[in-house]
């Protein structure tokens, strides 16, 4: 199974693709096919607008621990002025759960399967049009749609 690899510079605002890298600057080379919102915005299919609302998406999902679990915790200790805000761990993990709720509530019904499963899940736009019985190819579209509506809800500009 062939690994599709890009260089990307990293900038303060994330890590961006990138033809040209400016000298003194740190690169990364990362695995495009890791994330199927990264296999889509690399080629084009989503604007930055829409990749950043999807991995805003994941990121709560992740960070609400709704993934299920089959092994034990590894949770960090949490450091004094670490920038926690003074929320406690279980404190951040119900803010994140509301934060994901909401934003697949925001979603739509009719959309939030495609976005639930594409962004949190993992599966490519393939697997995820086949699971729903969708017809080949209409994924994207409803994903596009999905993530352009979870971009107002996070405020993305």
């Amino acid at each position: 199974m062939a690994r599709s690899l890009a260089t990307r510079e990293l900038t303060p605002e994330g890590p961006r693709r990138s033809s040209q890298i400016a000298p003194n600057t740190r690169t990364v080379t990362v695995n495009l096919a890791e994330s199927p919102l990264s296999w889509l915005h690399a080629r084009g299919h989503l604007t930055p607008r829409q990749f950043e609302a999807g991995d805003r998406l994941r990121a709560d999902y992740e960070r609400a621990q709704l993934a299920p679990s089959i092994t034990m915790r590894w949770d960090a200790v949490r450091i004094p002025g670490s920038g926690d805000r003074g929320l406690s761990m279980s404190e951040r993990q119900m803010a994140a759960r509301e934060r994901f709720d909401a934003a697949i509530a925001h979603a739509g019904k009719g959309l939030s399967d495609i976005l639930w499963r594409v962004a949190c899940a993992g599966e490519g736009l393939p697997a995820a049009e086949k699971a729903l019985d969708w017809p080949a190819r209409s994924g994207k579209l409803v994903l596009r749609i999905a993530l352009d509506r979870i971009a107002e809800f996070y405020r993305i500009g």
